[in-house]
């Protein structure tokens, strides 16, 4: 490299007229260097063209280990120093990546001019460091007081990013007071203002745009849709189009977006079919945002035709159709899905990975969840969502000593993390150790939600701990959640309403300002339990005069409310209307819930006449009830056949034989219970142990939240 530089070098005078002439066909669009008196044989002469000549030479540089090699060349030969060199240094070190090294030779030239200036900020922002730009722009206004649209249009898009509205609003200013600007300016404007959260400044510039283009309308509407006024975009997309502007894909991408904001799937298909119509070629990222526009519709059938006629399938692409199907509970679509293109060699990220382990989750498949975690740590997916995911899907899995395994191992736990694992040990029957772990939550820097609070009330009913499920009533209200979360005053009405305490229920139900159908279930079915029939019945009435429709759940707490309390007239009435005002097909459980009020009331055979004359082949739950009322009027001998008919139909299933050995031990009859046993062991049956749980230790109670108040 050296010899070449110095040959060429030697030859300078000697093509000195061939490389000014090549000098300036590459320097053209440079300020014009002063033009020398005479060409002699002068030093200055020599190198004036030496200076050209390294000017091109320096735009064959290919990479930056070139660069630094023939600067250094410039450097020891005396070659540096001049504007035009230096100038033509910082854009070639800029043009291969090394921003860095562009300014240190920007920073040693000792006269620098306006285009220098332009040069260095350009390199900042073809690179993205937006973050340098608008303090390397506010020292440019040190030295230069001119500026032009160039300039103000890369300062706008660094305020847009940095999200500068102080710095934006001050080049607004200098735009004008110098006047003229052009429409990316004007377009910059818009943008800065939109992205800096201040859509009327955004909408006022946009209005004062006499010409607008594609990209001025593109970016209101972007504008728009970014600032939760989806509607709005789409009012002014029809604008657009009435004032025959053509929409490019960036539009499209807009306006698809907000129809997905509104869910809007009426007017989403609509602009679907003028992309079809208008676009030459869908992109791949148009194709996307419809793909998740259905998705978030609920429209998975639609959103799978479009994915199904991608020409490549991506990760984004793959990832929106997983999270789709996952959302609209359709956990085995998407874990086919997953599986078919892993096969492909499609890997995941973490999003992909915590979409399929929640879908792993809701259909209970162990088995995957385990492999998608294996893969995860072999891609080195140990994001936060994750780990949770994982956490989630252990726990309904029953797998909770994993789950807490992944719980523990979390540095950083956020309130999703604490959430994922309380509810987990809620639902897993062991409610003790989600309320200690709520404590420790306490103690920790993560402040429990609504979330936390709904699974430790539900641990609370679970254990009986009125104590406990009244002090979380009282954080509730002095944190200030119960009366914005309707979640929370449901789960705490159910709380009080398995706990016994249809008062304390009924006060909770009445403070509530926004009531859903599941809020009036909790409380029809706490009136039942306690044997107020009335009491339910006449909240049922109270729903149906607020308009809210019934569904099947509320007829089943209904039905039962008129067991517990023997309303034999009123269940017949409401189980008749189910199928006749409300058109519901009764299911195996209002079946149960009529059996159960016959039973209970006496009517035996007609409970049992009731049985065989049932559309569908009845279950153990029915039986029980029917046994139920046997024992409790002593017609052991129909429980008997009513049992050994259904011991002829199940001989392998143990809840018939239990069934059978209670009804003996109800009528005494010991020696046939033990019968009933042995031929269970016989057959290698086991019964499921049963457990009752009440609070007993109030020293725990007390004890245990003494520890969660003295930590608020």
């Amino acid at each position: 490299m050296l010899q070449r530089f110095l040959s060429l070098r030697r030859s300078f005078s000697r093509l000195a007229g061939s490389l000014i002439e090549l000098g300036n066909m590459y320097c053209s669009t440079y300020p014009p260097q002063p033009q020398l008196s005479e060409l002699d044989q002068t030093m200055a002469s020599v190198q004036f063209i030496s200076l050209n000549s390294s000017f091109y030479l320096m735009g064959l540089c290919r990479n930056i280990d070139t660069l630094i090699k023939f600067h250094g060349l410039l450097i020891v030969h005396g070659l540096v120093g001049n504007l035009l060199c230096d100038t033509k240094l910082v854009g070639v070190y800029g043009a291969l990546g090394d921003v860095d090294s562009a300014r240190l030779v920007f920073d040693q030239m000792p006269d620098r001019d306006f285009y220098a200036w332009k040069v260095m900020i350009r390199w900042y922002f073809l690179n993205d460091m937006f973050a340098d730009i608008i303090p390397f722009y506010n020292s440019m206004r040190m030295s230069f007081t001119e500026s032009d649209n160039i300039i103000f249009s890369i300062i706008l898009k660094a305020c847009s990013e940095l999200r500068e509205i102080v710095e934006g609003r001050k080049v607004h200013g200098q735009i004008v007071k110098v006047g003229g600007p052009d429409s990316f300016v004007l377009t910059g404007l818009v943008d800065m203002y939109a992205k800096c959260g201040q859509i009327e400044c955004s909408c006022a510039v946009f209005e004062g745009i006499i010409d607008k283009n594609v990209v001025s309308w593109t970016s209101m509407i972007a504008g728009y849709v970014q600032n939760d006024c989806a509607e709005e975009g789409l009012v002014l997309f029809n604008r657009m189009r009435a004032a025959l502007v053509e929409s490019n894909q960036f539009t499209l991408g807009s306006i698809i977006t907000a129809c997905t904001k509104l869910r809007a799937l009426h007017q989403g298909k609509w602009v679907h079919g003028y992309a079809i119509k208008n676009v030459v070629k869908l992109s791949a990222f148009l194709t996307t945002t419809f793909l998740d526009m259905y998705v978030k519709c609920g429209q998975t059938r639609d959103a799978r035709i479009m994915f199904d006629e991608l020409p490549t399938i991506d990760r984004v692409s793959w990832t929106a159709m997983i999270v789709g199907y996952t959302q609209a509970g359709q956990p085995n679509e998407a874990l086919r899905l997953f599986a078919g293109e892993i096969r492909s060699d499609l890997l995941p990220n973490s999003v992909t990975a915590a979409t399929v382990l929640s879908s792993c989750s809701v259909s209970g498949n162990l088995n995957l969840g385990m492999s998608v975690h294996g893969l995860g740590i072999k891609l080195g997916l140990e994001e936060c969502g994750v780990k949770n995911a994982l956490i989630d899907m252990y726990a309904k899995c029953h797998m909770i000593d994993e789950a807490y395994v992944i719980f523990h191992g979390v540095l950083e736990k956020d309130v999703i993390t604490w959430n994922s694992m309380i509810s987990g040990y809620a639902q897993n029957g062991t409610a003790n150790e989600a309320l200690l772990l709520f404590n420790q939550m306490r103690s920790s820097s993560a402040a429990p939600d609504a979330i936390t609070l709904v699974s430790a009330l539900s641990a609370s009913a679970t254990l009986g701990a009125v104590h406990v499920g009244s002090s979380l009533h009282a954080y509730s209200i002095k944190v200030g959640l119960f009366s914005l979360n309707l979640y929370i005053g449901t789960t705490l009405l159910n709380f009080y309403a398995k706990c016994g305490d249809a008062k304390s229920a009924r006060m909770v139900f009445d403070s509530m300002g926004d009531k859903n159908i599941i809020t009036w279930s909790a409380m029809i079915g706490g009136y039942g339990v306690q044997g107020d029939g009335s009491g339910s019945l006449a909240i049922f009435s109270d729903m149906l005069k607020e308009d809210v429709k019934p569904n099947e759940v509320i007829f089943t707490t209904v039905l039962s409310a008129c067991s517990y309390s023997g309303m034999v007239a009123e269940g017949w009435r409401y189980f008749k209307s189910m199928s006749q005002d409300y058109n519901f097909m009764p299911s195996m459980k209002h079946y149960a819930c009529m059996v159960d009020l016959l039973a209970r009331s006496g009517r035996l055979d007609e409970a049992l006449d009731f049985i065989k004359k049932m559309p569908v082949q009845p279950d153990i739950s029915l039986y029980g009830a029917f046994l139920h009322g046997c024992g409790l009027y002593s017609r052991f001998d129909l429980g008997e056949v009513v049992v050994k008919e259904m011991l002829q139909l199940h001989p392998d299933e143990a809840c018939y034989y239990v069934l059978l050995s209670n009804l003996y031990a109800s009528d005494g009859r010991w020696g046939q219970v033990n019968q009933v046993r042995e031929l269970m062991q016989q057959r290698g049956l086991n019964k499921d142990p049963g457990y009752s749980l009440v609070e007993t230790d109030a020293d725990f109670v007390h004890g245990w939240w003494f520890i969660f108040w003295e930590n608020p």
